[in-house]
This record gives C-alpha cells, sequence and structure tokens, in this order.
C-alpha cells in the first residue's frame, strides 16, 4: 500500500513511517501517486492535496475540535492510538478499491468493481470483464486527472511481474476498449505519447 504522509513534525512524521512499515503490510511511502494521503495538523495543505489527488482517500490528523475540514475524508482528533489510524488508513484503502457506494461513474459509463461489470448508461448494455480489466479501470480512475505510463501499470496492476512486457499492457487496453467502447465519440480511455488516462467527460 502506497501512503503519503504530510507533517510539519519530522519526528512524529518518522515514527508514523516507521509505524506503518511494522504493522501494514507491502507498505511504501509515495508522496506521487498514494493510495491513502495522510496529513498532520494542515487544513491549507489538506485542500492542495486534494486538489492534486481528487479520488484518493485522505485523512487528517488534528487536535482542533472540528467535525469537517475541506478536503478530508475522514477527522482523526488528537490523541488517538496508533491501531485507530492504522485500522483507518486500512479502511480508506478498501473502500478506494472497491469504490464509493460499490460503483465508479465516469463518461456515461458506469463500473461495478466487486461484479466486474461495466454498463454503458446512454445503451445500458453490460459488459463483463476480467478481473485484470478491472484494476485497469480502477487504477486509471484513481489517477484521472494525470496520463499514467506503462511502466506505472506493469508497477502496480501486474506488481512487477516480469513476465509482462509493454506488448501485454498494450493488448489489454486495446481489448479493453473493443469490449466496452459503443462509439469513436466516446472513448473509454484516452493514449497521448504511449500513456493513458480514462476519459472523464460526459
Amino acid at each position: 500500500m502506497r501512503v503519503c504522509i504530510i507533517s510539519n513534525n519530522s519526528d512524529f512524521q518518522d515514527d508514523l513511517v516507521l509505524q506503518m512499515t511494522k504493522y501494514v503490510e507491502g507498505f511504501v511511502w509515495d508522496n506521487d501517486k498514494p493510495d491513502v494521503i495522510v496529513v498532520d495538523e494542515n487544513a491549507k495543505k489538506t485542500v492542495q492535496m486534494r486538489q492534486i489527488h481528487p479520488s484518493v482517500p485522505l485523512i487528517l490528523l488534528t487536535a482542533e475540535n472540528t467535525a469537517e475540514v475541506e478536503g478530508a475524508n475522514q477527522i482523526i482528533h488528537k490523541p488517538f492510538s496508533l491501531w485507530h489510524l492504522l485500522d483507518a488508513v486500512l479502511s480508506a484503502n478498501s473502500k478506494q478499491d472497491n469504490s464509493k457506494e460499490g460503483r465508479l461513474v465516469f463518461n456515461n459509463y458506469e463500473l461495478h468493481p466487486n461484479t466486474r461489470i461495466i454498463i454503458d448508461l446512454p445503451s445500458q448494455n453490460e459488459t463483463k470483464l476480467t478481473e485484470k480489466e478491472v484494476d485497469i479501470l480502477k487504477y486509471l480512475y484513481k489517477y484521472q486527472n494525470e496520463f499514467v505510463s506503462k511502466n506505472d501499470l506493469q508497477t502496480n496492476v501486474w506488481q512487477y511481474n516480469e513476465d509482462v512486457d509493454t506488448h501485454t499492457i498494450e493488448t489489454h487496453i486495446y481489448r479493453l476498449r473493443q469490449k466496452v467502447e459503443q462509439s469513436e465519440d466516446r472513448r473509454l480511455i484516452v493514449t497521448e505519447n504511449g500513456k493513458y488516462k480514462l476519459n472523464m467527460e460526459d
């Protein structure tokens, strides 16, 4: 799991990284493409990170007695137990993986990750996807405002599988488009300079 941790207190930040490395399986500190963002006592930074990563779960740690902060999906009030924070991080990542309310909606498509079905909303045509095709769409959705490289997909969707090369990824993207796209006017995935991005336009 890739977690971005932001704090002005370097000792607190280092301790949090140490604890997560110890207790969260596969933990990686990643500020560029995080699965979950944890911000410590910085409402302004919370807003900035939300703008950069619009669909990534964001947890704010604060000593202030507030129930809502712009950009934060969840607020954890200090003092808190380590286990409370770990549960929140793991839960946020699980919800992201399975999508909010069990579905992702983009460009008149509706993806149901749990059942591996994507629906073309105008025609109501349903298409059954493979697990890997769902993983591709979920990853592109997570970074919907960015173009994702083949290396990113190989690393995060195929988990560094040495048997997977760029041709394999290109083939999966091509077949996914062929299965789902109902017309040339409404692309599922757009390509630029060999990178991919989910088409979010309505």
